[in-house]
Parts: C-alpha cells; sequence; structure tokens
C-alpha cells in the first residue's frame, strides 16, 4: 500500500484528550479501508502564520500512514466536513523516516559559537574607536 504523510491543524479551544479523541476517528476511518497509522507525533499548540478562522493558534498533529487512496480521500472528506480540523495536507512519500520528525527533535544549540566577548573576532578597543 501506499505510504503518506499527513499534518493537520486543529483549533486552538481544543484539548488534547479532544485531540487524541479525533485521532482516534481518523484512525478508524482508516482500518475501514485496510489502513493504518504507523506513526503519531503531537507536536503541541503552536502559532500559525496567520488567522484561520479567527485562531491564531493550533494544536499541529503528524501521522504516518499506510492506507489506500480511498482511505485517504475518505479521511480527507471527513476532516473538511469536521469544525475542529483548521487544515490539513497530505503527502505521499516512499519511504516513512523512523527517526522523530524535526519538531521533535531536541535543538542543539550547544554546538553553536558563544555570543558576546571571548569571541573570535579579536580585540575591537573602545567603542569609539580610541585603541
Amino acid at each position: 500500500m501506499p505510504l503518506y504523510e499527513h499534518v493537520l491543524l486543529g483549533r486552538q479551544e481544543l484539548s488534547t484528550a479532544q485531540v487524541d479523541a479525533l485521532i482516534e476517528e481518523l484512525k478508524t476511518i482508516l482500518e475501514k479501508g485496510n489502513g493504518k497509522i504507523l506513526k503519531n507525533e503531537y507536536w503541541g499548540i503552536k502559532p500559525i502564520a496567520y488567522k484561520i478562522k479567527k485562531n491564531r493558534k493550533a494544536h499541529y498533529t503528524l501521522l504516518n500512514i499506510d492506507a489506500e487512496p480511498a482511505a485517504i480521500a475518505e479521511m480527507e472528506r471527513q476532516m473538511s466536513i469536521s469544525t475542529d480540523v483548521l487544515r490539513f495536507m497530505t503527502i505521499r512519500v516512499d519511504e516513512h523516516d523512523e527517526n522523530p520528525s524535526p519538531m521533535m527533535r531536541k535543538n542543539d544549540r550547544d554546538d553553536r559559537r558563544p555570543r558576546g566577548r571571548g569571541d573570535d573576532r579579536g580585540d575591537r578597543g573602545d567603542f569609539r574607536g580610541r585603541s
């Protein structure tokens, strides 16, 4: 069966339990079409770039799906009807990445150069140009 990556944005007023219930609904729709959710990553509530249906934030969730195109079409149809889903996007992929997504990885800020005094810019002298 084809593999898909699916990201959905839920309304900010939803609780985490309601988002989980929404994912369970999608799971039952996919299982009816002989599909399955291989990975479910909840990214949390994040700000969105512009208002969508009067919302400035949304619950982000990533799903890795293994299903037939008919099951994906039915899932997308149900999401377009739902008032709890602001946006969604499904992309067909050749293979799923088993590692955590970049949103779930810890930021490695320790690898960056230190800021302020003591960096490798050299001595600049006084701020008025005097040495």
